[in-house]
């Protein structure tokens, strides 16, 4: 219970605390700075064993929502039931809603997030003093925020990433465009997507950059470092077809090859691990390449520091996935380590060729051979873009910037009173 009586900003996550995540619990702490009360709603357990400072001081409480529909099915049930009694109109109406999508989709997850809806609707809410729902991410978060919006009244909103745009049915994706009261997403590429795939613009869609923490940050951003044979080569990203981590390591081949001495650093982990080790072994890397796993931020902070060159070879999987701007191009370019990207989504909105890094073509290891190589040689390239890159984070990607425009849009719209919640009890 909320004892100040303040309105509570109610946030659906697919997992709390996510070492992948890290922008939604600084999104979170920063929101608690500016006096924003919140109460998180996670769809799942954490996966890692550990966290980031950060997450520690994070005062909103966590409650986990049953994951599955095995074991706790007749705790959903119960509260879905007595919900049922209470408002059989508008329980009907949802589950009618349910029906039409699971139609479209044939997808049992619906069952389950209606499911998760009631319970929350009937078990969580009613002593939380939330007046408005928040998920995060486009996909499960923003389904179950839309049918407890449907099954209490409350307005919801959502912040739609990458993945779970870019992989969701476009009917459904723009059914909750058009029920919720705003959407948020993190580039103006995926804004101009949302827009279009939207059939009404009447919901207001806002872009707000993940931003990072400049100050936690900042490295020798005056000049680049100046490179010296084995040149010592970063990559930070999940294990995982969109991160295109082949091309990384075939332009790495190339390189080698053509006498040019490198040391690669591999930082993450997903469910290619195999894949990928297998790869560098056949390519004979396996001697200048160290994988060293998901780490903490101030490992992370490390490595860039001792880092010539940071390089990510993005790319579209096949199913659609594709990233917005990757945060470790962010905090690469904040610590004054040069970038070579692929030209894909949105990262050109952050690294624009030639002024703040350099991109190759997506799945064109020649093409990412070529642009490492000329990073390397360029001294004078490599300076200005050093520069260029540091300037363009501090004036766009600030996160504290970034988070006191999106909590004024929560206060615009997330401001209620409890007898929104009250109506339909």
């Amino acid at each position: 219970m909320n004892p100040s009586g303040a309105p509570v900003l109610g946030m659906i996550l697919k997992g709390y605390p996510r070492i992948s995540e890290t922008f939604i619990s600084n999104e979170i702490l920063l929101l608690e700075t500016l006096g924003i009360n919140l109460h998180l709603f996670s769809m799942r357990q954490p996966r890692e064993t550990f966290t980031h400072e950060r997450v520690r001081k994070i005062r909103a409480r966590v409650v986990y929502l049953p994951e599955t529909l095995l074991n706790p099915l007749p705790r959903l049930l119960y509260h879905n039931l007595i919900l049922a009694a209470k408002r059989p109109a508008i329980y009907a109406a949802a589950l009618k809603t349910a029906g039409r999508r699971f139609l479209r989709t044939r997808k049992s997850a619906t069952l389950k997030h209606l499911f998760q809806a009631g319970y929350l609707a009937n078990r969580l809410l009613p002593a939380s003093g939330v007046t408005h729902l928040h998920a995060h991410f486009a996909h499960s978060p923003t389904s179950v925020a839309m049918f407890t919006s449907q099954l209490t009244g409350l307005p919801f909103s959502f912040t739609a990433h990458a993945k779970d745009i870019y992989t969701s049915d476009r009917r459904q994706l723009r059914e909750k465009i058009g029920l919720s009261r705003f959407v948020v997403t993190c580039t103006e590429y995926n804004r101009r997507h949302l827009l279009d795939i939207s059939d009404s613009h009447k919901t207001a869609i806002h872009r707000f950059y993940h931003g990072i923490d400049v100050a936690m940050f900042a490295g020798n951003h005056a000049k680049a470092r100046n490179p010296g044979q084995p040149y010592r080569i970063l990559t930070i990203a999940r294990l995982t077809a969109k991160k295109g981590l082949p091309t990384v390591y075939r332009a790495l081949k190339i390189l080698w090859d053509r006498g040019v001495k490198l040391e690669h650093t591999l930082i993450g982990d997903g469910e290619d691990r195999e894949k990928i080790r297998q790869l560098i072994e056949n390519l004979g890397l396996g001697s200048v390449t160290r994988w060293l796993g998901t780490q903490p931020h101030n490992i992370v902070r490390d490595h860039y520091r001792s880092t010539d060159l940071f390089v990510l070879a993005c790319e579209v999987a096949s199913n659609g996935d594709r990233d917005g701007i990757p945060n470790v191009l962010v905090e690469s370019m904040a610590m004054g380590v040069p970038v070579v990207a692929t030209d894909i989504s949105a990262i050109p909105e952050l690294v624009q060729n030639g002024k703040t890094g350099l991109l190759a073509a997506a799945g064109r290891p020649d093409k990412l051979a070529e642009a490492m190589q000329r990073m390397l040689d360029d001294t004078e390239m490599r300076n200005r873009v050093v520069v260029a890159a540091r300037a363009l984070v501090v004036q766009e990607f600030d996160n504290r910037m970034l988070i006191k425009g999106l909590a004024q849009v929560f206060r615009n719209h997330a401001v209620g009173s409890r007898s929104q919640l009250n109506e339909h009890r």
